[in-house]
């Protein structure tokens, strides 16, 4: 099969990866090729190099074909990359075989020949490939001929197609857990926004992203102030808001991700727009560690993470700062004071 579809041309060169005792290699090289041989196993080669047929026509070469430097190769473009059942012993194959392709001569072909997971007892498992992983191997190759060779796959590749990857998704996911955004919008004299929900806690304005005409999602800054607009009646721009951390806690069992957005300016005057809300109030962050009612832990959570030591024994929570808040006027400074 080898000399029905991989012909060599006059002064073809070959790499056989994988070379065990070399057998391969000194047909390739009775066929016409100049051969280098590797092998990760210096006993092997010790075996292969006791040979001497057609030994002027073989090299062979200790290399880890996948942890080694390439630069070990004798030669650094071949008409013929070939594996012969040791394909299947390469842990990244994907990676190794993106790496040979590129050494490939314009018109030179990969060929793996390997035994099928369907021919071999599952206990030899491990030296074959199914057929995912065969389908795998294949992609990205202008021109695939698949024979069957006694039981093993006998499969050449040609004209290797570096087209731009290909982003997907899976499955629809099943909900995991709840996103959000907390906006702390504070006045001139350092009081921060909360407003008194129907559930009876103080929060901070905020809510989820949402999805775009262009199929995109809001970034939080653009979240922020949609949803400020639309809860308080205050209007600002995305220009005036910055992210500076991500919340990490649980509810219920559900993962909860908060995204921390402040807003430096905006117009307007706090009003309820919306049924959940009951009244906007601004308060002092001095008086928080103190408030008579309940504060929303995903809001206590964002404010603790702009003003640290605010809101000590909080739950739980992974805190990601994005970037260090501006410094605060002296008016928002959280001790104790006037």
């Amino acid at each position: 099969m080898i000399e029905t579809h991989l012909p060599a041309a006059p002064g073809a060169i070959a790499l056989e990866v994988g070379c065990g005792d070399g057998s391969l290699a000194r047909h390739l090289a009775a066929g016409g090729y100049q051969v280098d041989a590797v092998d990760c196993a210096e006993v092997a080669l010790e075996t292969a190099a006791q040979q001497t047929e057609h030994g002027a026509r073989v090299t062979y070469v200790h290399l880890d074909i996948e942890a080694d430097d390439f630069a070990a190769l004798p030669h650094t473009i071949y008409d013929l990359v070939i594996f012969r059942q040791s394909l299947a012993f390469v842990r990244d194959r994907t990676r190794v075989i993106n790496r040979l392709r590129k050494r490939l001569r314009p018109g030179g072909a990969l060929c793996v020949i390997t035994p099928g997971a369907d021919s071999v007892p599952d206990e030899k498992r491990s030296i074959a490939l199914d057929a995912g992983e065969i389908d795998l191997l294949t992609a990205g190759w202008r021109h695939v001929t698949r024979d069957d060779a006694e039981g093993l796959a006998f499969l050449v590749l040609r004209d290797p197609v570096l087209a731009p990857v290909v982003v997907a998704g899976k499955r629809k996911p099943a909900p995991q857990g709840l996103i959000g955004t907390g906006v702390v919008v504070t006045n001139a004299q350092g009081h921060v926004l909360l407003g008194r929900s129907v559930r009876d806690v103080w929060e901070l304005p905020g809510g989820k992203p949402t999805i775009l005409m262009d199929g995109s999602v809001e970034s939080p800054e653009q979240t922020a102030v949609r949803e400020l607009a639309e809860e308080t009646g205050l209007v600002a721009s995305a220009d005036d808001a910055r992210a500076f951390a991500v919340l990490t806690d649980t509810t219920h069992g559900i993962v909860r991700q908060t995204t921390a957005v402040r807003v430096t300016a905006f117009t307007g005057e706090p009003t309820v727009t919306e049924p959940i809300f009951t009244r906007w109030e601004f308060h002092d962050p001095r008086d928080l560690k103190h408030l008579a009612s309940r504060l929303f832990t995903p809001s206590a959570h964002v404010l603790e993470a702009l003003w640290p030591g605010l809101l000590p024994g909080l739950p739980p929570v992974v805190r990601l700062l994005i970037h260090h808040p501006d410094p605060l006027p002296a008016a928002e400074q959280t001790g104790e004071g006037a």
